[in-house]
């Protein structure tokens, strides 16, 4: 029996029996086309025998007028264009009762249902209490409650033939409650996205208590300790199969090794084969545990800016007493508070989403070193983050971490401007009034002697003062995304992506940039017959993106040797 999510609104949460009644009741066992109506009603009648058997085709032509053949009815539920079609998540069971409410609905009393239930599949249903009358039940082997609102089982309440129990997604805090009369026979148990937390859960995963466990699913809790957690599980004598990630056990780097050389008999980790060549590469590293240091290793790095617009080239030229203006680009992003408090907290335009929630998790902003601007900034920025309180930090990886390219600009005043130079005019020598008079030819048809020409005073470059008073720095983000960590939780060894963040460059600015540069490649240059020709630009130009590279790598070791080394 499947149910899925309620599109509908939501009721108080109910108890299991509860939820079940009120699926049986919307599968309309007793409706029609299913149950004893006028549509089929003297095929059922005490006085006829043909009660407990389906009409031949020949009978089929003598049913009464007004009523339907079962070929008929069961056409009406099958068909995928019928108003009475089941929805598309309904098991296998629930098909199976609708048709025998066609063929014979007789059978379908409460004894009947509860020796022929195997499985019982209640998603999403706001279940909160398995309650006594799940026994009722009594061949059942698969539960399935997944993604409901359960914080403790009651395992008394649990029928002693199960051997397939699902817990997704609800609210237990400890598996301490299913350790009180656990069914002897379960073969997997999935408790992944609860809320399991402390050292002593280890204690509840040993072969007393689950005696023929095949497959256990503990992912995305809060379970800390690896080497307990190890001690308890490798009891499981027949345990092949299991899921940790997602939890801060799983983030420090001799995770894999270490729990593959700890649990021999194990064949798939975290839904990855366990190869042999694993198995001889970390062979005797379980020894090693108590020199492990239980921490978590990350490497961020941040390479290449891209799509950056210069905007001095909007920016007046400076007069003797300035303003003199700079500008330097450089890229934050925020990690979880380190013992240490390394980083630097800033505010303002820099400010969080949502600054509320990032101050609880302790976040502390990291910035790479300022540059000016490039048509491609190169940052080559690497930082190492190592963390031993592993609870909050896989809270910062659910929520991500915020990358964001940042102008800083900085303008200068002189406090003592420089004085404004004028060039002097020529000392008047010997022939000065020759100078000013037109060369030619004397009367005699001699050539006159050429006066000799001024001699200009050298103009003086532009200086900037030694002694500048430098303004508070003006700050503006030029884009910002969340970067989204929770793959390192699921099993990935890093996270690279180029953060884009839209075109901010106009063709404007571009040809102003390209102007500016070619004003400077001619400066101190020959002049040449032919200018240099501006670059044509296309009418389907476009200028490249705000982009930024962006890697963080959790560090895992491969072999026992790499972890003992570090």
């Amino acid at each position: 029996m499947a149910s899925g999510s309620d599109s509908g609104s939501r009721s108080a949460p109910e108890t299991l029996s509860e939820v079940v009644r009120v699926h049986l009741r919307k599968l309309c066992l007793h409706e029609f086309p299913c149950g004893i109506g006028s549509w089929n009603r003297s095929r059922f009648l005490p006085q006829t025998w043909r009660t407990w058997r389906e009409l031949t085709p020949r009978e089929e032509e003598t049913v009464s007028p007004g009523e339907e053949t079962v070929e008929a009815l069961l056409g009406l539920v099958r068909s995928p264009h019928s108003p009475w079609v089941l929805v598309e998540d309904s098991s296998a069971e629930d098909h199976f009762l609708r048709e025998l409410a066609i063929q014979n609905p007789l059978m379908l009393k409460d004894t009947f249902l509860y020796s022929y239930f195997r499985s019982l599949r209640m998603v999403d249903k706001q279940v909160s209490l398995v309650d006594k009358d799940l026994l009722k039940f009594v061949n059942l082997e698969e539960l399935i409650l997944s993604a409901n609102k359960i914080k403790e089982v009651n395992a008394a309440n649990l029928p002693p033939t199960l051997k397939v129990l699902e817990l997704y997604g609800n609210e237990i805090r400890s598996m301490e409650c299913l350790c009180a009369h656990p069914p002897p026979g379960l073969q997997h148990l999935g408790l992944g996205h609860n809320k399991l937390l402390g050292p002593l859960e280890s204690l509840y995963v040993t072969n007393n208590y689950w005696p023929n466990l095949v497959s256990l699913d503990l992912g995305f809790n809060d379970l800390t300790d690896l080497q307990g957690m190890m001690v308890s599980l490798s009891t499981l004598r027949h345990l092949r199969l299991l899921v940790l990630q997602g939890n801060p056990l799983a983030l420090v780097p001799y995770y894999r090794g270490f729990t593959i050389d700890s649990l021999t008999r194990l064949c798939v980790l975290d839904d990855i084969t366990v190869s042999p060549n694993e198995k001889h590469q970390f062979r005797g590293f379980s020894l090693s545990g108590d020199f492990l240091a239980q921490e978590a290793q990350f490497v961020v790095s941040i390479g290449n800016v891209k799509g950056v617009v210069d905007t001095s080239i909007w920016d007046p030229e400076p007069g003797p007493e300035g303003p003199f203006i700079a500008y330097n680009y450089y890229v934050t992003y925020d990690f979880v508070e380190e013992e240490q408090g390394e980083g630097s907290q800033y505010g303002g335009v820099l400010a969080k989403p949502d600054p509320q929630s990032r101050a609880i998790l302790g976040t502390v902003l990291f910035s790479t070193n300022h540059k000016p601007w490039a048509d491609v900034i190169s940052y080559n920025y690497e930082m190492q983050h190592t963390f031993k309180d592993l609870v909050p930090l896989k809270a910062f990886l659910l929520s991500g971490t915020t990358v964001t390219i940042v102008e800083e600009k900085i303008v200068s005043w002189a406090v003592v401007p420089l004085p404004v130079e004028i060039p002097l005019p020529a000392k008047k020598g010997k022939g000065e009034k020759d100078k000013k008079e037109t060369v030619g030819k004397n009367k005699k048809g001699k050539a006159e002697k050429e006066p000799r020409k001024e001699q200009k005073a050298p103009k003086k470059k532009k200086e900037i003062p030694k002694e500048l008073r430098q303004e508070p720095s003006v700050l503006r983000v030029l884009g910002s995304d969340l970067v989204a960590l929770e793959p390192l939780l699921a099993g990935e060894s890093q996270v690279s992506t180029v953060c884009n963040y839209g075109v901010i460059r106009t063709l404007e600015s571009d040809k102003m940039i390209l102007t500016r540069d070619l004003k400077k490649t001619k400066k101190g240059a020959k002049k040449e017959k032919s200018k240099p020709q501006m670059p044509s630009f296309d009418s389907d130009y476009q200028p490249e993106p705000l982009t930024v590279e962006v890697q963080i790598q959790l560090n895992q070791y491969r072999t026992a040797e790499e972890a003992l080394h570090f």
